[in-house]
Protein backbone atom coordinates (compact mmCIF):
# COMPACT_ATOMS: atom_id res chain seq x y z
CA UNK A 1 0.00 0.00 0.00
CA UNK A 2 3.04 2.23 0.57
CA UNK A 3 3.73 2.22 -2.89
CA UNK A 4 0.77 3.26 -3.53
CA UNK A 5 0.24 6.09 -1.53
CA UNK A 6 3.33 7.83 -2.54
CA UNK A 7 2.87 7.41 -6.63
CA UNK A 8 -0.63 7.89 -6.54
CA UNK A 9 -0.25 11.65 -7.67
CA UNK A 10 2.42 11.80 -9.85
CA UNK A 11 1.46 13.07 -13.41
CA UNK A 12 2.21 10.97 -16.09
CA UNK A 13 5.42 11.39 -17.26
CA UNK A 14 6.71 11.79 -13.85
CA UNK A 15 5.52 7.77 -13.09
CA UNK A 16 7.01 6.91 -16.11
CA UNK A 17 10.38 8.85 -15.68
CA UNK A 18 10.51 7.20 -11.71
CA UNK A 19 9.86 3.70 -13.18
CA UNK A 20 12.92 3.85 -15.89
CA UNK A 21 15.32 5.67 -13.14
CA UNK A 22 14.16 3.25 -10.38
CA UNK A 23 14.45 -0.01 -12.76
CA UNK A 24 16.43 1.41 -15.74
CA UNK A 25 16.64 -1.82 -18.36
CA UNK A 26 14.23 -4.02 -15.53
CA UNK A 27 11.68 -2.09 -16.82
CA UNK A 28 9.49 -2.53 -19.79
CA UNK A 29 5.90 -1.35 -21.32
CA UNK A 30 3.71 -3.97 -22.70
CA UNK A 31 1.59 -2.55 -25.53
CA UNK A 32 -0.86 -3.61 -27.99
CA UNK A 33 -0.46 -0.19 -29.57
CA UNK A 34 -3.62 0.90 -28.50
CA UNK A 35 -3.78 4.79 -27.97
CA UNK A 36 -2.97 4.95 -24.09
CA UNK A 37 0.05 2.40 -25.27
CA UNK A 38 1.13 4.80 -27.80
CA UNK A 39 1.21 7.52 -25.26
CA UNK A 40 3.20 6.16 -22.73
CA UNK A 41 5.84 4.69 -24.93
CA UNK A 42 5.78 8.29 -26.34
CA UNK A 43 6.14 9.46 -23.00
CA UNK A 44 9.58 7.58 -22.16
CA UNK A 45 11.11 7.70 -25.21
CA UNK A 46 11.30 11.69 -24.10
CA UNK A 47 12.36 10.10 -21.18
CA UNK A 48 15.04 7.17 -22.08
CA UNK A 49 14.97 7.47 -26.26
CA UNK A 50 16.38 4.59 -27.77
CA UNK A 51 16.78 2.77 -24.23
CA UNK A 52 13.00 2.60 -23.49
CA UNK A 53 12.17 -1.21 -23.72
CA UNK A 54 8.99 -2.17 -25.40
CA UNK A 55 6.93 -5.61 -25.51
CA UNK A 56 3.98 -6.89 -27.33
CA UNK A 57 1.77 -10.49 -27.35
CA UNK A 58 2.34 -11.71 -30.53
CA UNK A 59 -0.82 -14.07 -30.51
CA UNK A 60 -0.56 -15.58 -33.96
CA UNK A 61 -4.05 -14.01 -34.49
CA UNK A 62 -3.32 -10.37 -34.61
CA UNK A 63 -4.93 -7.75 -37.21
CA UNK A 64 -2.29 -6.56 -40.17
CA UNK A 65 -2.57 -3.25 -39.15
CA UNK A 66 -0.74 -4.55 -35.75
CA UNK A 67 2.16 -5.55 -37.53
CA UNK A 68 2.14 -1.99 -39.31
CA UNK A 69 1.96 -0.25 -36.12
CA UNK A 70 5.45 -2.12 -35.02
CA UNK A 71 6.89 -1.19 -37.83
CA UNK A 72 6.19 2.36 -37.18
CA UNK A 73 7.16 2.34 -34.21
CA UNK A 74 10.26 1.40 -35.02
CA UNK A 75 11.20 4.29 -37.40
CA UNK A 76 9.56 6.88 -35.43
CA UNK A 77 11.44 6.08 -32.34
CA UNK A 78 14.58 3.92 -32.97
CA UNK A 79 13.37 0.90 -30.76
CA UNK A 80 13.56 -2.71 -31.62
CA UNK A 81 9.79 -4.02 -30.11
CA UNK A 82 10.11 -7.49 -28.45
CA UNK A 83 7.96 -9.63 -29.12
CA UNK A 84 6.51 -12.63 -27.16
CA UNK A 85 4.48 -15.79 -28.70
CA UNK A 86 2.87 -18.19 -27.04
CA UNK A 87 5.06 -21.87 -26.48
CA UNK A 88 4.47 -25.01 -29.58
CA UNK A 89 4.08 -26.97 -26.97
CA UNK A 90 0.73 -25.17 -25.50
CA UNK A 91 -0.74 -24.09 -28.50
CA UNK A 92 -0.83 -26.98 -30.75
CA UNK A 93 -2.53 -29.37 -28.34
CA UNK A 94 -5.02 -26.61 -27.87
CA UNK A 95 -5.74 -26.32 -31.87
CA UNK A 96 -5.59 -29.86 -32.56
CA UNK A 97 -8.61 -30.84 -29.45
CA UNK A 98 -10.29 -27.52 -30.14
CA UNK A 99 -9.81 -26.24 -33.83
CA UNK A 100 -7.98 -22.90 -34.50
CA UNK A 101 -11.20 -21.01 -33.83
CA UNK A 102 -11.98 -22.48 -30.35
CA UNK A 103 -13.24 -18.99 -29.39
CA UNK A 104 -16.52 -18.94 -30.66
CA UNK A 105 -17.89 -22.23 -28.94
CA UNK A 106 -18.41 -20.71 -25.60
CA UNK A 107 -16.25 -18.68 -22.68
CA UNK A 108 -14.46 -21.25 -21.53
CA UNK A 109 -13.18 -22.03 -24.50
CA UNK A 110 -12.36 -18.26 -25.11
CA UNK A 111 -10.89 -18.22 -21.82
CA UNK A 112 -8.40 -21.30 -22.52
CA UNK A 113 -7.07 -19.41 -26.13
CA UNK A 114 -6.83 -16.21 -24.43
CA UNK A 115 -4.47 -18.44 -21.30
CA UNK A 116 -2.25 -20.07 -23.91
CA UNK A 117 -2.37 -16.66 -26.51
CA UNK A 118 -1.74 -14.07 -23.92
CA UNK A 119 -1.78 -14.86 -20.52
CA UNK A 120 1.21 -18.10 -20.26
CA UNK A 121 3.63 -15.43 -22.51
CA UNK A 122 2.87 -12.59 -20.59
CA UNK A 123 3.89 -14.30 -17.53
CA UNK A 124 6.84 -15.29 -18.98
CA UNK A 125 7.99 -12.05 -20.10
CA UNK A 126 7.76 -10.67 -16.76
CA UNK A 127 9.98 -12.81 -14.96
CA UNK A 128 12.47 -10.84 -17.02
CA UNK A 129 11.39 -7.70 -15.37
CA UNK A 130 11.03 -5.75 -11.62
CA UNK A 131 8.60 -3.23 -13.19
CA UNK A 132 6.65 -2.46 -16.32
CA UNK A 133 3.52 -0.40 -17.44
CA UNK A 134 0.39 -1.04 -19.04
CA UNK A 135 -2.20 1.45 -20.66
CA UNK A 136 -5.06 0.72 -18.35
CA UNK A 137 -7.30 3.98 -17.34
CA UNK A 138 -9.85 4.12 -14.45
CA UNK A 139 -13.11 5.18 -16.88
CA UNK A 140 -12.44 2.49 -19.65
CA UNK A 141 -14.69 0.46 -18.01
CA UNK A 142 -16.40 -0.77 -14.24
CA UNK A 143 -13.75 -3.91 -13.64
CA UNK A 144 -10.93 -1.20 -14.47
CA UNK A 145 -12.11 1.73 -11.97
CA UNK A 146 -10.14 0.79 -8.98
CA UNK A 147 -6.87 0.24 -10.49
CA UNK A 148 -4.22 1.95 -9.02
CA UNK A 149 -1.25 4.12 -10.51
CA UNK A 150 1.22 1.92 -8.91
CA UNK A 151 1.28 -1.40 -7.16
CA UNK A 152 2.99 -4.46 -6.40
CA UNK A 153 1.82 -7.75 -8.12
CA UNK A 154 3.84 -11.31 -7.60
CA UNK A 155 7.27 -9.63 -6.72
CA UNK A 156 7.18 -6.69 -9.61
CA UNK A 157 5.85 -3.22 -10.00
CA UNK A 158 2.91 -2.47 -12.50
CA UNK A 159 2.44 0.99 -12.92
CA UNK A 160 -0.72 2.46 -14.96
CA UNK A 161 0.56 6.38 -15.57
CA UNK A 162 -2.89 6.95 -17.49
CA UNK A 163 -5.00 5.12 -15.20
CA UNK A 164 -6.27 8.45 -13.82
CA UNK A 165 -6.50 9.86 -17.17
CA UNK A 166 -9.81 10.39 -19.36
CA UNK A 167 -10.00 9.54 -23.52
CA UNK A 168 -10.40 13.33 -24.03
CA UNK A 169 -6.61 13.40 -22.20
CA UNK A 170 -5.58 10.51 -24.86
CA UNK A 171 -6.79 11.94 -27.76
CA UNK A 172 -5.02 15.44 -26.99
CA UNK A 173 -1.78 13.88 -25.65
CA UNK A 174 -2.03 12.05 -29.37
CA UNK A 175 -3.14 14.98 -31.32
CA UNK A 176 -0.41 17.66 -29.36
CA UNK A 177 2.87 15.79 -29.77
CA UNK A 178 1.64 13.61 -33.37
CA UNK A 179 2.07 10.09 -31.74
CA UNK A 180 1.55 7.82 -34.29
CA UNK A 181 -2.34 5.78 -33.94
CA UNK A 182 -3.22 2.44 -35.01
CA UNK A 183 -5.05 2.57 -38.53
CA UNK A 184 -7.99 0.36 -37.10
CA UNK A 185 -9.56 3.77 -35.09
CA UNK A 186 -10.03 5.20 -37.93
CA UNK A 187 -12.22 2.01 -38.76
CA UNK A 188 -14.56 2.70 -35.92
CA UNK A 189 -12.47 0.21 -33.46
CA UNK A 190 -12.27 1.56 -29.94
CA UNK A 191 -10.64 -1.32 -28.80
CA UNK A 192 -8.30 -3.82 -30.25
CA UNK A 193 -6.82 -7.27 -30.02
CA UNK A 194 -6.77 -10.29 -32.11
CA UNK A 195 -8.10 -10.10 -35.42
CA UNK A 196 -11.45 -12.87 -34.96
CA UNK A 197 -12.09 -11.10 -31.67
CA UNK A 198 -12.24 -7.25 -32.34
CA UNK A 199 -15.05 -5.50 -34.62
CA UNK A 200 -15.85 -1.85 -34.65
CA UNK A 201 -18.14 -0.35 -32.73
CA UNK A 202 -21.77 1.37 -32.97
CA UNK A 203 -22.34 4.50 -32.03
CA UNK A 204 -23.75 4.55 -28.38
CA UNK A 205 -21.66 1.31 -27.42
CA UNK A 206 -18.97 1.22 -24.86
CA UNK A 207 -15.81 1.15 -26.14
CA UNK A 208 -15.23 -2.92 -24.88
CA UNK A 209 -18.49 -3.11 -26.83
CA UNK A 210 -16.11 -4.58 -29.63
CA UNK A 211 -14.32 -7.12 -28.15
CA UNK A 212 -15.68 -10.93 -27.69
CA UNK A 213 -19.41 -9.24 -28.94
CA UNK A 214 -20.59 -12.65 -29.15
CA UNK A 215 -20.51 -13.33 -25.46
CA UNK A 216 -23.45 -11.91 -24.22
CA UNK A 217 -22.84 -12.45 -20.40
CA UNK A 218 -19.63 -11.86 -18.54
CA UNK A 219 -16.29 -9.24 -18.31
CA UNK A 220 -14.70 -7.96 -21.26
CA UNK A 221 -11.76 -8.77 -20.36
CA UNK A 222 -8.67 -11.86 -21.81
CA UNK A 223 -7.53 -12.36 -18.28
CA UNK A 224 -3.93 -10.71 -18.56
CA UNK A 225 -5.37 -7.94 -16.04
CA UNK A 226 -7.95 -9.73 -13.36
CA UNK A 227 -8.06 -12.51 -12.08
CA UNK A 228 -11.14 -15.04 -10.97
CA UNK A 229 -11.49 -13.00 -8.16
CA UNK A 230 -12.05 -9.82 -9.65
CA UNK A 231 -8.88 -8.50 -8.54
CA UNK A 232 -6.57 -6.68 -10.94
CA UNK A 233 -2.87 -8.91 -11.18
CA UNK A 234 -1.55 -8.59 -14.93
CA UNK A 235 -1.54 -5.55 -17.10
CA UNK A 236 -1.12 -4.38 -20.95
CA UNK A 237 -3.43 -2.47 -22.51
CA UNK A 238 -5.18 -5.35 -24.09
Amino acid sequence: MGLSLELENFPAAELVHWAHSTYGSDFAIATSFQKEGMVIVDLACRIAGSACRVFTLDTGRLPEETYQMMETVRERYGIAIETVAPLPEDLQPMVASHGPNLFYESPELRGLCCEVRKVRPLERKLRELKAWAAGLRREQSDTRAAIRKAEEIEGRVRVCPLADWSSAQVERYIHENRVPVHPLYARGYASIGCGPCTRAIQPGEDERAGRWWWEQQGRKECGIHFAANGMVERGRDA
